[in-house]
């Protein structure tokens, strides 16, 4: 009689160390390039120690070289010292600007999601009329109402960006206040602030992070161009709009002082909305 030998269980190849841990390995450059970033935003002396402000008229729209990286633009200064500093200024105006929008808009899109009807209905009205305006031309309205300056472009960016909160959160306020455990709340006659803050509330703060990622990618852009048009930060401080709109006039013989703080705007708002696509397919529940 001979022997049956049993054949090994096939086991299936492990999966990518990024794959295990929810992260695509097409998502690891967008991450990465975003903590760059961020380390260039809070701590830039990690990434440049020359001062962005110094001048060295001598050196004046210098090409990239072992130098000056980025080169030097029309005042000498470093190209890549201010593009680093400048993430300071746009990632600090996006955010907070941000950080209001989603503010205000939870907070109006719970009133109009648990108000009476006529009130919801009239927020409602108002959120879609807001909407239809292109975000930055309604920042522009607000700028020119307000003036320049960067406490005023945080607070147009922020309006212009409110109704897309406040309708997402409206929605959900209704899913929420018509599940079981609210209803069972109202019923145990708990009082209505308590009801709000220990059940509504946490439960309809899921879309955030989403809106939050996507929208700091626009938050950025409008930043940019309101910088660029001279109604943000201004000239000397190392803002990438404000760089642009400095480099325009020197386009035919110093490229590199336009093309590095264009890259910066352009693969910040990129990696950011690759991010927060990853994120509304999870949260979604699509892998």
């Amino acid at each position: 009689m001979t022997a049956v030998t049993q054949a090994p269980p096939v086991t299936a190849a492990p999966a990518p160390a990024g794959r295990r841990y929810g992260v695509r390995p097409w998502l690891l450059a967008p991450l990465l390039f975003l903590v760059l970033a961020a380390v260039a935003a809070l701590a830039p002396a990690l990434l440049s120690g020359v001062d962005p402000l110094a001048a060295d008229p001598l050196h004046a729209l210098s090409g990239p070289g072992a130098g000056h990286w980025f080169g030097t633009d029309h005042l000498g200064r470093d190209v890549l010292s201010r593009v680093v500093h400048g993430a300071g200024h746009s990632l600090a105006i996006g955010a907070a600007a941000i950080l209001f929008a989603a503010g205000v808009g939870t907070v109006l899109g719970m009133l109009a999601g648990l108000s009476p009807r006529y009130l919801d209905e009239l927020l409602s009205r108002l959120f879609d009329v807001l909407a239809t305006f292109p975000e930055l031309l309604l920042a522009l309205l607000v700028i020119a109402i307000t003036g320049p300056g960067t406490g005023n472009v945080i607070l147009a960016i922020g309006m212009a960006q409110i109704p897309n909160y406040a309708r997402v959160i409206r929605a959900q306020t209704f899913v929420v206040r018509r599940s079981g455990y609210v209803e069972q709340a109202v019923t145990f006659g708990l009082r209505r602030p308590v009801l709000v803050l220990r059940h509504v509330l946490p439960n309809v703060l899921g879309p955030l992070p989403v809106l939050a990622t996507i929208g700091m990618g626009t938050a950025i852009i409008a930043t940019s161009g309101l910088s660029f048009l001279g109604m943000g930060p201004q000239p000397p401080s190392p803002e990438w709009g404000s760089m642009l709109s400095e480099a325009r006039n020197y386009l035919r013989v110093a490229w590199w002082t336009a093309l590095f703080p264009g890259l910066a705007v352009s693969l910040t708002v990129i990696s950011l909305t690759l991010v927060g696509r990853r994120l509304q397919r999870r949260f979604e529940g699509r892998q």
